[in-house]
């Protein structure tokens, strides 16, 4: 398993102190950005300082269809999540990187992966008994 962590530093921890209230409702807001079955995976394409142009994500994420991916891209960007420049070319070149906000999702991922795979580790050691 790949470990985002590597690739970027962790931000400051937030000293905001939450209740359960706002706590609940903070998950909610984060979790109406990443919603969309394909953002996690873009996201973690663009991790890194990595710039890919459309053709590039759409190679590298074969299962999603074109205007999917449009899809999702446009919703990332109106978030400030990923940057989308686009240069005045024939035909018309348009790359894709994370903003330094969404680049800080990092460490949340990271943890994610991090707890999918305790899941599958735990699977496989009752598979071997």
């Amino acid at each position: 398993m790949t470990s985002t962590d590597k690739k970027v530093g962790y931000p400051p921890l937030s000293k905001v102190q939450y209740t359960r209230e706002s706590a609940a409702e903070g998950v909610e807001t984060a979790l109406r950005f990443l919603e969309g079955r394909w953002k996690l995976v873009i996201l973690f394409h663009l991790f890194g300082g990595r710039v890919m142009r459309f053709s590039e994500l759409e190679k590298a994420i074969p299962a999603v269809s074109q205007k999917m991916l449009i899809q999702q891209l446009r919703a990332l960007e109106t978030d400030g999540i990923v940057g989308r420049v686009v240069y005045p070319e024939v035909p018309p070149r348009v790359e894709y990187h994370l903003t330094d906000w969404g680049q800080a999702l990092c460490p949340a991922l990271d943890a994610l992966l991090t707890w999918a795979g305790q899941k599958e580790e735990a699977e496989a050691g009752r598979n071997d008994v």
